[in-house]
Parts: C-alpha cells; structure tokens; sequence
C-alpha cells in the first residue's frame, strides 16, 4: 500500500493572498472585492507576509529553496472558483526535495507552494430539491500546499504524519487550531493505480476514508476488476468513499504564467531565515542530551513550552532524572496555577529542588512549599500554644549543627537544611513560614 498526502494549510494573515480583504470575514461574502471576485479590470498583489510564511515552511521541511519563483493560472470551471482559475505556483514552487521525520521514518516532501483557496459551496434543502449557494469570504485566503512522496504505508501512519505536522506548524507559524485550517486530498494506492480522496478535514476522518478506500481497491483487485484513478469523497456518516470523477492530469488544467504577477527572487531571504526550534525537534534533543525517553520528552514539551524550559533549568542544576521526577510530578500538577507565576518564581522553584536533592529539606516539605507557591498561600500556622515546643526543637538543633550558623553568615539559604529538619520531625504540624521565620530568628542571635 502507497500513500501520499497533499495537505492545504490556512496561512494565519490578517489579509488575503492577492487583495487586502480581511481573511475574517463572518457572514457569508461580508470579505470580498473586485480582486477576489475576480471582477474584470481588477489586478492581483502578491502578500509577503504570506510569502514568508510559505518558505519559512519549505526551509522547516528541508526543501531546496528555488531563488526564482512565479505563479501560474490553473484553469478549472466550478461555482466557487470565480475567475475560472485559481492562482497557484506550478512550475516553479518554493521549496523541492525535502523530508519530515515521523519516529524513524524520513517521509519525502515533493513540494511546498503557495496558492490561493477557492471560495466554498454550501448546499441547503431537502434531498432532491438542494439549493447551493456560494460564499466567496473564502476566496483569496492563503494556502500553503504540501505534497509528500508515496511513503507512508498505512492509514494509521498518514494520521500520525499528519498529527506531528500539525504540532509542528502550530508552533512554527502559529496556526491556531490547525487541524480545523487544514485540508487534505489523500492518494492511495493498493495495486498499480491510485485514487485521490478530495477535501477531507480532520485527523480521525483521515485515517477512516483511507481505511474504506483501501478496504474497497483490495476487494475490487480480488474480484478482479480494474481500478480506475478517479477522484473520490469521504462520506462522513457512512464512513465509504463515493465517486466524484475522472481523476484529471496536469496537462488537463491548462497551466499559464499568471501575467499580473512578476517574478520574486527568494533566494535572500530564505538565506536570512533562521528556523526556530519545534516542539518535536525540541523533545528529540532533550532525550538524545539528557538521556531521557523520548515519549517523555514529548510529553513534557507538549504540555507547555514553559514548563520544557524550567525543565531544562532544572537538569541543569539537579540532573535531568531529578528534574524529570519534580517536572512531570510536583510542577506538572500545579502548573494550572504556577504558569503565569513561574518567571518571578523560577528562582524559588528551582531553590526548592536543589535544596531537596541536596538532602537540605525534605521531599514532603519541598512538594508543601511547591503547592504553596502554586496557591499563593502557605498553610495554617500552627497554635499559639505549640509554638514553645518548636522554639525548644530550633533551639537544640541549631546548637547541633555549628557549621550551619557559620554557613548562615554568607548565606542565608543555608537555613534551609535546618528548616527541613524541623519539617520532617514534626511531620509537618507547622507552616513552613512559621518555622522559617523562628529558625532565621534564632540563628540571627548566633550570627
């Protein structure tokens, strides 16, 4: 079984690919004009913000970046393609020759180009009398397309492709929801020739079309009947891919330079380009330096960017297995609460954990002092009448350990050792503000 994906990504501008209107209109055709109508006289400009996004994605995939690209007209004839044609890049796309690693396995990326989406058709009434109307709000709004070599074997690895794709680009571009702004056309192949699945939105649905279509070539080829490439649709509800039609070849779209547009030399900018670090490039460099799995390097990165740094800060003053236990444990629990907190906390944070690992405080006392950071309150102090025996504790084991009152002089963390002691000999019975407080108060006498 072959399986290639070409994957449509909303671009996230504020406006449209050759026009100015807004990529938000709400209500039905609210964002258009003569340009995105396609209305006679009009004349297309080209984005650039659209255009940086589109070879900052073909640099991220590992494409050869042509230093000279155009666009061209593909000639098709449908209701919510209002100039007869749709602006696209043919010959001379963006990016070529690249690859995207899922696990272990190198996927090849044919292609990676810009295009602009048509409108959309939306069918309305009963069964036999539907009406359709078209809304153009969509017309003009910035693609990415991406085109895979037929590497992926299995339904259930085009959806794990597609899945890290998705976690990728959300970051790299930030496209916000991206599996609702992406839309695939899945070729598959169980003989010798392919089907294309048109316009299927959705990971889950994905998986399930390509399932259905190779579950139908398979039985075809065993009865065997001749497959013919055609183009199909996934219907949802029934879960079975239904004819559209005869599968077109490029020579059939009539492609012409689009003489409105010039041609643009990207070779300079791609050069000054630098591609961020993703979240899966990222979780894989974590385990390969820190030794740790890769499954929890993923999940520490996927939790929250912030949290994967304060990991990093962590590994680098306790090790990355202390670091590992405190991040997906203690923060990873209270990190609802500690997010916006962290960047006036990561010194405590981090004080916290150090002084745990160095056997200056107890776990129990570390994980209290975490959930209060977290809540922003510390515990009930203790009662008024307990207060004496705690005195009396601090009071013997300051005199037991000297080399604490001389540490206490430059440092005033070094408290922190006796601070733990009383903690776990009292099995936690006072706050640890109160027992921070007299036990400072005390080796200040000494001091």
């Amino acid at each position: 079984m072959k399986i290639g994906l070409e994957i449509h990504v909303q671009l996230p501008t504020k406006s449209k690919l050759f026009c100015s209107c807004s990529t938000s209109g709400s209500t039905p055709n609210s964002s258009v004009c003569p340009i995105c109508l396609g209305l006679p006289g009009s004349r297309p400009f080209l984005n650039r913000q659209a255009l940086e996004m589109g070879v900052l994605i073909a640099k991220f995939l590992n494409c050869k970046i042509s230093d000279k690209v155009w666009f061209a007209r593909k000639t098709y004839f449908y209701p919510d393609l209002p100039k007869n044609f749709q602006i696209t890049q043919y010959d001379s796309p963006l990016g070529v020759d690249g690859h995207f690693m899922i696990g272990d396995k190198n996927v090849g990326i044919w292609r990676a180009h810009i295009e602009e989406d048509p409108g959309r058709i939306k069918r309305v009434g009963r069964s036999g009398e539907e009406v359709a109307l078209v809304d153009y709000n969509r017309s003009g709004i910035p693609l990415v397309e991406i085109v895979t070599a037929p590497d992926l074997s299995s339904p259930a690895e085009a959806r794990d492709f597609l899945t890290d794709l998705i976690i990728e680009l959300r970051h790299l571009i930030d496209v916000t929801g991206a599996e609702q702004t992406m839309r695939v056309d899945a070729n598959i192949s169980v003989g010798e020739e392919r089907v294309e699945i048109k316009n299927i939105t959705g990971l889950r649905n994905v998986e399930k079309g390509l399932k259905s279509e190779a579950n139908r070539q398979t039985k075809m080829l065993a009865a065997g009947k001749r497959i013919v490439r055609e183009t199909r649709h996934f219907d949802e509800e029934r879960g079975v891919t239904m004819p559209g039609r005869e599968k077109e070849f490029e020579e059939d779209y009539g492609y012409i330079g689009e003489p409105d547009l010039g041609t643009y030399r990207i070779g300079a900018l791609a050069a000054s380009m630098t591609v961020p670090e993703t979240p899966l490039v990222r979780a894989a460099r974590l385990s390969e330096e820190l030794g740790i799995g890769a499954q929890a390097a993923r999940q520490i990165v996927l939790t929250d960017w912030a949290l994967a740094d304060l990991f990093e800060v962590l590994a680098a003053k306790v090790g990355a297995e202390a670091a590992m236990s405190w991040t997906m444990g203690p923060l990873s629990s209270s990190w609802k609460d500690l997010k916006e907190k962290v960047p006036e906390l990561r010194e405590d944070i981090v004080g916290i954990v150090t002084a745990v690992t160095s056997g200056k405080m107890t776990d129990s006392e570390g994980r209290m002092r975490i959930s209060a950071l977290s809540s922003g309150q510390e515990a009930a102090a203790a009662p008024a009448e307990d207060v004496g025996d705690l005195d009396a504790l601090i009071v013997q084991l300051v005199d037991e350990h000297p080399e604490v009152v001389r540490d206490y002089k430059g440092n005033e963390r070094a408290a922190n050792f006796l601070i733990g002691q009383v903690m776990k000999a009292t099995k936690g019975k006072y706050s640890s503000k109160v027992v921070a407080e007299r036990m400072k108060k005390e080796l200040g006498k000494k001091v």
